[in-house]
């Protein structure tokens, strides 16, 4: 340490890193745990509070001293000591075990001041730290006779194709989900999550929230779902949702099906979706992990914001997994590739699907934003005689006795209807070039042939295929 160094640290005071001391007093090993705890720092002895100094002899029975008092935390403190200028400095490490504590109890930096940690700062800070996890911990709500659900391990075992040639008990053992003592079983918080019977008994807080708002705001609700039977069910029905609500054209050109072709690429709502359920924070429980519908927007959030040791600058760039186990479980089934490359397939995914880039915002929460166009993809409307199957037009033609024009016109605005594209007679008229009182003579063709019907209510309502009207898109009754 130089000279100007040291001026300029007594002018300073004291900080995050920086403790004045006149000796070594009964609450060094609490200034000691609290800079263990936080990011380390220096003691500074014979240094009092108004930055005069106080002579301290540094000899080896005071290096000791400070050594002992070190040792004698929980765990051991990794302190230096030197001396400078009739001061002695203590240098004091990140501890790379936390929590410690003293006889006192256990003490942070927090700027200028070692706080103590109350009962619940202690659980909180523990948690942070990753000493306790959530996925790895049981709960007295689970019985395994009651809960345990073997046709969930089935399926998990199909999806991850893994033959079943052992009894239940060893596999879940050997997925790292099982505990068992005095020849009782139950499941860790894991297993609950993935062979409950109703998960939803269990646990509430583990629920996927999906939500449809009418326009940009969250105000007018026009769809809620709530998803809770186990991981895997919960996010396929995500998912399914989503698609329920997304507008979506086909594509033929080439291939002897068509092709669904949503305005999101799925497949990055599938991972958002999946990187939310696995990257929570389960200990969280006054939050579910949603996804929000709006008419510009799909954002998907999860409580929980960036996992400790990851900054904003190595997001997308590396990979630290808050429930390793958990994300495990899913790698196993196909659902993550466990590499951390979700990220930057969405981005990927987005990009090739021509849309804005997709958002992330960090605070209490992770949310992952996708943008929707604009405008409605129009071009499916306006080559649905290309984009349809042959069927759809040819049942019309035989329902209705159409042709030319107006047969066209039906079948994209029934299309319209079925894939929800269709917002108003005046805004569909717009979209594939025809007048207004034209696409309102083909609605009321459609409802006196008990093709199609208005639901609810005139703001809120629209309207929907009949039984008739599916037969015509080769609907199941």
């Amino acid at each position: 340490m130089t000279k100007k160094e040291f001026e300029l640290i007594l002018q300073e005071g004291e900080g995050d890193r920086i403790e004045f001391k006149e000796s070594l007093d009964k609450s060094f090993a609490k200034e000691l745990v609290a800079f263990a705890n936080a990011g380390g720092g220096r003691i500074f002895l014979g240094v009092t509070d108004k930055q005069s100094i106080k002579e301290t002899k540094y000899d080896n029975r005071l290096a000791a001293q400070i050594q002992d008092i070190a040792n004698g935390c929980d765990p051991k403190i990794e302190v230096k000591s030197e001396s400078y200028d009739k001061v002695v400095i203590v240098h004091v490490k990140e501890g790379k075990d936390k929590p410690y504590k003293c006889s006192d109890g256990f003490f942070l930096r927090v700027g200028p001041v070692s706080q103590k940690l109350s009962r619940d700062e202690i659980v909180r800070f523990i948690k942070s730290e990753g000493k306790v996890r959530f996925e790895e911990l049981t709960t007295e709500k689970f019985v395994f006779q009651k809960h345990y659900d073997p046709q969930k391990l089935r399926v998990f075992l199909s999806l991850a194709e893994i033959e079943k040639k052992l009894d239940d008990p060893t596999i879940l053992d050997n997925l790292s989900v099982l505990q068992s003592s005095g020849g009782k079983h139950t499941l860790n918080n894991t297993g609950i999550l993935f062979f409950t019977k109703k998960l939803y008994d269990i646990y509430e807080h583990t629920a996927i929230t999906c939500v449809t708002f009418n326009g940009t705001e969250r105000i007018d609700v026009v769809n809620r779902k709530e998803f809770n039977e186990d991981v895997i069910d919960s996010i396929n029905e995500a998912i399914r949702f989503v698609k329920r609500e997304l507008k979506v054209s086909y594509d033929m050109k080439g291939k002897v099906r068509r092709e669904e072709v949503y305005e999101i690429p799925i497949e990055a709502i599938r991972e958002a979706i999946v990187n939310a359920v696995s990257h929570r924070d389960y200990f969280e429980r006054g939050a579910h992990t949603v996804v929000e519908i709006f008419d510009d927007r799909i954002e998907i959030s999860n409580p929980g914001g960036l996992v400790k040791g990851l900054s904003s600058d190595d997001f997308g760039k590396k990979a630290i997994r808050r429930n390793p186990l958990i994300a495990s479980m899913l790698h196993r089934t196909g659902f993550v590739e466990n590499l951390g490359t979700g990220i930057n397939k969405i981005k990927t995914l987005v990009r090739d699907a021509s849309l804005p880039r997709p958002e992330f915002r960090f605070n209490n929460f992770f949310t992952i934003v996708l943008k929707r166009p604009i405008t409605p993809p129009t071009k499916a409307l306006r080559n649905v005689t290309v984009n349809v199957t042959n069927d759809v037009t040819n049942n019309v033609t035989e329902t209705l006795g159409l042709e030319g024009k107006r047969l066209t016109r039906i079948v994209q605005l029934l299309q319209s209807i079925d894939e929800k594209y269709f917002l108003s007679i005046e805004k569909f008229a717009r979209q594939i070039g025809a007048v207004s009182r034209t696409v309102k003579r083909d609605i009321d063709l459609l409802k006196k042939e008990g093709i199609i019907v208005f639901r609810g209510t005139p703001k809120k309502g629209s309207y929907q295929l009949t039984e008739k009207g599916k037969v015509l898109f080769k609907r199941k009754l």
